[in-house]
């Protein structure tokens, strides 16, 4: 096996150059993951709920990009369409989800399926529906990334929560247990002793965006 571990599909990965050379920085790519259809919003895409006079999708990978997260990725599906005409997303790769009326899970699996061609040692998971998460937080969970074999997560006040880095060890075993609305949820929960938390309470709020009363979050 080598250092990469293997890809979602079962496939050897090579090792990232930058995992290669002694005190370089690991590749992060980064994982937005922006499908849902909102139904407990009435069927509002949450890509599409404007966020300072934009598609909240537009601020999530903005977010990604300014916490050092290059490239990145942003997976569609409900209003797939209507995002790529009304969102301006430069420089991230779309990745679509048809089966994302299945849930978050769907979703990760699309997206770590199309990072792995990427060659990156690790990948930094966001959801769309958390505005109050920054680049900040982004920038320190990306900083305790040290090789293909991290597993981290931001913490608020010691309780794990987003965004999630997984070094590309575990992408094959996160895709494999990837299911529903669950997405890594089991994954991490198995491997707490080895998964690093990174307190980010003091930049961020992890509030999410699921309910009309939740809408305020956006203004």
């Amino acid at each position: 096996m080598t250092p990469g571990g293997r890809t979602p599909d079962g496939r050897p990965r090579s090792p990232h150059p930058c995992a290669e050379r002694e005190g370089a920085a690991p590749s992060v790519a980064g994982l937005l993951l922006a499908a849902g259809g909102g139904r407990r919003l009435g069927g509002r895409p949450k890509a599409l709920l404007p966020y300072r006079g934009r598609p909240l999708v537009e601020h999530a990978a903005g977010v990604l990009r300014a916490g050092g997260c290059d490239p990145v990725y942003v997976v569609l599906g409900a209003a797939r369409d209507r995002v790529r005409r009304q969102a301006r997303l430069p420089g991230c790769v779309q990745v679509d989800n048809p089966d994302w009326a299945e849930g978050m899970g769907g979703s990760l699996r699309a997206g770590l399926r199309a990072v792995a061609a990427s060659g990156a040692a690790a990948v930094l998971v966001l959801l769309v529906d958390q505005p109050g998460i920054g680049a900040g937080a982004v920038a320190r969970v990306r900083d305790a990334c040290h090789s293909p074999a991290a597993l981290v997560a931001a913490a608020y006040d010691g309780r794990r929560g987003h965004p999630v880095l997984l070094g590309a060890d575990h992408w094959s075993g996160v895709a494999d247990s990837a299911q529903g609305d669950a997405g890594a949820r089991a994954y991490l929960r198995a491997r707490a002793s080895r998964l690093t938390l990174v307190e980010c309470a003091d930049l961020s709020d992890p509030a999410d965006i699921d309910t009309p009363e939740d809408l305020r979050r956006l203004r």
